[in-house]
């Protein structure tokens, strides 16, 4: 079934839209197939203009959504742990490209990219050719202009035919939530860089399209219309002002000013509401649902985080590393279950209200049933601040967080390799902590063949080699590490060997938190996936009923679908006010059903929780200073190997590995992550599969 569905969502609905994007600059299109559309859509009383590209564009895209979901949810009925197929696209997926703007690309990304600039290229030139054709000396001396002013004028709305394409795809790797993205088998945190690579396209594009115009009206003396706000047709002020505030956002996202003055990238960045809003108002809601669907499936997800992150988390305890490392521990319920190198967001209102951090969940959801946590590193300001309020000789006895996730792939495919060679830089190593602990469960309480796996972390001190700690959890009693090869190969580079210099040993921090601090549970239930296609489908049937009551009882009287008389600018935020009603009405109830029946589970988890009788010994779990029990490490620790004053051989580490099939991850800087794929890209060994973890959020 599942494989029925995946035939259905990819090779039919996918590909028939772009099939539809191909062919809109044709005549064939235009000509042809949009007006036998129109006739059957657009004369209706109850959707009017926008029928045809509802039809057309955003149905089949929620439609695939839909597909996503119900494909998504039959695959939890599958057993987890099966061994995976050996991937037949294991080649495509190494890294082509490794140093360039671009960063480190596959050979499906960028097969992908170039055929998706070839759309691009085929677009403006079809949409060029066939406007050109119809510019003549005659037509153009009736408009009282030039042929090259006439062709100027033609080339720059064909530009922003051509961005409107980009911004359709542009909001897509954004849905942390996304089914679309999974479908496909990939994660928001893994596809920003497409969300990147759009958003300069789509900037690029517009900011063509608005200065051709403005050259256009200045040749043609028509300066005024820089300031026309049409009742019935373009806005050109609110272009101008969506095109300001994707400006604003364009040179805030630049890299060396997203890096030294993040705040600043990150509160322009909500700009982009008032981006979308006037480009509705600018295009019209009719042209606008061609985009609307990546946009709109992104304001679901956007409600839903904004549900999640008004309940604040149960921040248990906390364990503090002399390396500036706190590892956060929160209460869950069994419910929630994650994969391996998830990721959730944090934010601690006492130190930014508006600020949310992504961190790599280290916890693995089956072996720690009832905590998840996470790992950070104080490294740059949010998370000093963070640092100093848990590692303070006497800390707060509660920190008030609230979180969002958390988000990460749909399956794994650590098991269809024979060796697992995980190379971190500093922080880096947090991804694997998590993969590890994966492994640890499978060869104890499933039995499963893993493979073995070998870590190659580099640290600046012998400080940071506390960090290796954290590899086995608070609770690691039941784990056996015999089951699992595991080799650790430790670098201290800035350090030529061991120092003993007195440092405080890793201790436990455990809080008193609130009675309304709820356990994290899945904000759409253990069904989740089936709940959002919930969500998806009836948001969308109650927008198409609320605005097509508001289409036949109050606009139809009055326009009588001639698109001449009632306000372009009014229908448009009709509309907008009617989607936003929609999702946030469909959304609140089906989390509000949700909470209902996890309310009794999390209130048994609050009891067993709770503060322990004065006096007893468990009361001292709630003492700051207390320092952590001896863990079962012995293993842990004549596994790893240390090496001071250098840095690992890469090169010849990873090509000494020997089995059909050897992954290597990598998670760290940018440097050592183009390092490891110019390894693995360089033909010379051709059992090696190459992934890299970054921090692009």
């Amino acid at each position: 079934m599942r494989a029925a569905i995946r035939l259905l969502a990819v090779f039919v609905v996918f590909l028939g839209s772009l099939f539809v994007w191909f062919m809109m600059p044709t005549n064939t299109y235009s000509q042809i197939w949009r007006l036998q559309i129109r006739q059957k859509t657009n004369t209706s009383t109850y959707l009017g203009s926008e029928g045809s590209n509802i039809v057309m564009f955003t149905f089949p895209i929620l439609f695939l959504a839909l597909l996503g979901c119900v494909f998504l949810h039959l695959g939890k009925k599958l057993n987890d742990y099966k061994m995976e197929r050996c991937n037949r696209f294991a080649v495509w997926k190494k890294p082509m490209l490794v140093k360039g703007p671009l960063g480190i690309v596959s050979g499906i990304e960028l097969a992908f990219f170039i055929m998706f600039i070839a759309l691009l290229i085929w677009s403006f030139s079809t949409y060029l050719h066939n406007s050109f054709a119809k510019i003549t000396p005659k037509s153009a001396a009736k408009n009282h202009e030039k042929i090259w002013e006439s062709k100027l004028d033609s080339a720059a709305l064909r530009l922003g035919l051509v961005g409107n394409i980009c911004l359709a795809f542009l909001f897509f790797p954004v849905a942390r939530g996304s089914s679309i993205l999974a479908l496909f088998g990939l994660t928001s945190e893994g596809s920003i860089k497409y969300h990147i690579w759009l958003g300069h396209l789509v900037m690029l594009l517009f900011t063509a399209h608005g200065l051709c115009y403005i050259i256009y009206w200045a040749a043609t003396g028509q300066i005024s219309e820089m300031v026309q706000w049409d009742k019935t047709g373009i806005s050109n002020i609110a272009g101008e002002l969506s095109l300001l505030f994707g400006l604003i956002m364009w040179a805030t996202a630049i890299p060396r000013i997203r890096r030294k003055i993040f705040e600043l990238f990150f509160y322009t960045h909500y700009l982009y509401i008032l981006f979308m809003i006037f480009f509705i108002l600018h295009v019209g809601m009719s042209y606008a649902f061609i985009m609307l669907p990546g946009f709109y499936l992104f304001l679901v997800d956007r409600f839903l985080r904004f549900l999640q992150s008004g309940t604040r988390a149960r921040l248990i305890c906390s364990r503090v590393l002399p390396c500036e490392t706190l590892e956060l521990n929160f209460a869950k319920s069994p419910g929630l279950k994650y994969n391996p190198t998830s990721v959730m967001f944090i934010n601690v209102p006492s130190i930014s209200k508006m600020q949310w951090h992504p961190f790599t969940v280290t916890s693995n959801s089956s072996l720690e049933p009832e905590n998840i946590s996470v790992v950070i590193k104080a490294e740059g300001s949010w998370t000093k601040k963070l640092y100093q309020m848990v590692s303070t000789p006497s800390p707060t006895d509660r920190i008030e967080v609230a979180v969002e996730g958390p988000y990460g792939p749909d399956s794994t495919h650590f098991l269809r390799h024979d060796t697992l060679v995980m190379v971190s830089g500093g922080s880096g190593i947090t991804p694997f902590i998590s993969i590890i602990r994966e492994l640890l469960l499978l060869s104890t309480a499933f039995k499963c063949r893993v493979p073995k796996v070998v870590l190659i972390c580099a640290f600046k001190s012998s400080l940071d080699l506390t960090m290796l700690d954290l590899i086995l959890p608070m609770s690691s009693t039941s784990i056996e590490m015999s089951n699992l090869e595991l080799q650790i190969e430790a670098y201290v580079t800035r350090e030529t060997e061991p120092k003993t210099d007195g440092s405080k040993p890793l201790r436990a921090i455990w809080f008193k938190p609130l009675a309304t601090d709820a356990p994290m549970s899945p904000i759409l239930g253990k069904n989740h996936w089936l709940c959002l296609a919930l969500i998806i489908a009836s948001s969308f049937i109650m927008f198409l009923i609320l605005i097509g009551i508001i289409t036949r009882y109050y606009i139809y009287p009055i326009d009588h679908n001639s698109n001449a008389i009632f306000a372009n600018w009014l229908r448009s935020v009709l509309n907008m006010l009617t989607i936003c009603v929609a999702i946030a009405s469909t959304a609140s109830a089906v989390v509000f059903w949700n909470k209902k029946k996890n309310a009794m589970q999390n209130k048994q988890i609050q009891n067993m929780e709770g503060p322990a009788p004065t006096g007893t010994p468990e009361s001292q779990f709630y003492n700051a200073d207390r320092e952590l029990e001896s863990l079962p490490q012995q293993s842990l620790a004549q596994a790893t190997n240390v090496h001071y004053g250098g840095r690992p051989d890469l090169k010849k580490m990873i090509f000494e590995f020997k089995g059909s099939s050897v992954g290597v991850l990598v998670s760290g800087p940018k440097k050592l992550r183009h390092e490891v794929a110019t390894i693995c890209s360089s033909g010379l060994v051709e059992n090696v599969h190459f992934e890299s973890i970054s921090f692009s959020w």
